[in-house]
C-alpha cells in the first residue's frame, strides 16, 4: 500500500487567484478528473491566463512541466479543492443520450491540469509540432504503440508530473474518500461518469471532442498501482487516524484564504 501523503509531501506553490474566477462555495467531492492544459509548461502562467477571463473555467491545481520557472512537477494551487470551477464544459445533451437527468459534475468533482501541449504532428522535416505550430524537442515526445483518437505522437508527461498526480490522488483519496480504481472505460465517454459515480476519470470520459489526458503508459501504470491491495489490511487504525486528520483540516480551513488553499 502507498504511504499516507501529507501537505509537506505535496510541496504546493500557492498563487493569488481572484474569487470571481471560480465559485467560492464548498461542495462535497466524489470525482476527480485528469486534464492537460494544451499549453505552456508553467502552472503559474496558466492561473495568470485564467485570471484574465470571464468564464470561471479553472481547476484548483495545475502541475507544471519541464522548464517551468517553478520547477518540473511543481503543484500550483489557485483555490481550495473544496470549492469549484467550470472545468468540464458539459451541456445536457450527453445526459439525455444516456437517459439521465442533468447533473452539475463540476460541483462534485476536482480537476487536475497537467501542463502539456497534448497531441503532436510530425512534419516533413521530422519536427514535432503542436496545434499552434510550435515545435516540441524530440526528447520531449512520446510515440504511443497504438494511436489514440487519431494521434500517435504526444507531448510527454514528465516523470515528475506523473508523481505529483499520484500524490494528489492519494491525498484526496484520504481526505474525500474518493476511490482510485483504474478502469479502461475512462478513455472514452462512460455512463459511470455522467451518473456521478465516485472515482477518477479523464476529460475524455465526459467529452468525445477532448483528448486530455491521453493514455500515457507510465500514467496508467501509476494509476493501477494505487489500488494494489496489501496482503494484510489494518482497517481500524487507518480509519481512526483519517477521521482525526480530516477534522483538524476542516477546522483550519476557515482561518485565512491562504490556509484554505493549502489544506485541501
Amino acid at each position: 500500500m502507498s504511504k499516507k501523503i501529507t501537505l509537506e509531501d505535496l510541496n504546493i506553490k500557492q498563487v493569488s487567484f481572484p474569487e470571481d474566477q471560480y465559485i467560492p462555495k464548498k461542495t462535497d467531492k466524489v470525482q476527480i478528473y485528469l486534464h492537460h492544459t494544451a499549453g505552456n509548461s508553467s502552472g503559474v502562467r496558466t492561473f495568470q491566463h485564467w485570471a484574465n477571463t470571464k468564464t470561471r473555467v479553472a481547476t484548483c491545481v495545475c502541475i507544471s512541466g519541464k522548464n517551468a520557472p517553478e520547477g518540473d512537477g511543481r503543484i500550483v494551487q489557485g483555490f481550495s479543492s473544496t470549492k469549484w470551477g467550470y472545468h468540464l464544459g458539459l451541456q445536457s445533451r450527453p445526459f439525455r443520450a444516456y437517459e439521465l437527468p442533468y447533473k452539475s459534475l463540476d460541483k462534485i468533482s476536482i480537476g487536475i491540469e497537467i501542463n502539456n501541449f497534448g497531441y503532436l504532428t510530425k512534419d516533413k522535416d521530422g519536427n514535432f509540432r503542436t496545434y499552434v505550430n510550435s515545435i516540441i524537442p524530440k526528447e520531449d515526445v512520446i510515440e504511443l504503440d497504438k494511436p489514440y483518437k487519431g494521434h500517435k505522437y504526444w507531448h510527454n508527461y514528465t516523470d515528475a508530473q506523473i508523481e505529483s498526480v499520484r500524490k494528489l490522488l492519494l491525498f484526496w483519496n484520504d481526505y474525500y474518500n474518493i476511490p482510485l480504481e483504474y478502469n479502461e472505460d475512462v478513455w472514452d465517454m462512460t455512463k459511470r461518469a455522467f451518473e456521478g459515480k465516485p472515482g477518477v476519470y479523464t476529460h475524455n470520459s465526459v467529452r468525445s471532442d477532448k483528448t486530455d489526458v491521453y493514455p500515457h503508459p507510465k500514467l496508467i501504470k501509476m494509476w493501477k498501482s494505487l489500488t494494489t491491495k496489501a496482503p494484510e489490511k489494518k482497517a481500524t487504525p487507518a480509519k481512526i487516524k483519517k477521521a482525526s486528520s480530516t477534522k483538524v483540516v476542516k477546522k483550519k480551513s476557515t482561518v485565512t484564504a491562504s490556509k484554505t488553499k493549502t489544506k485541501k
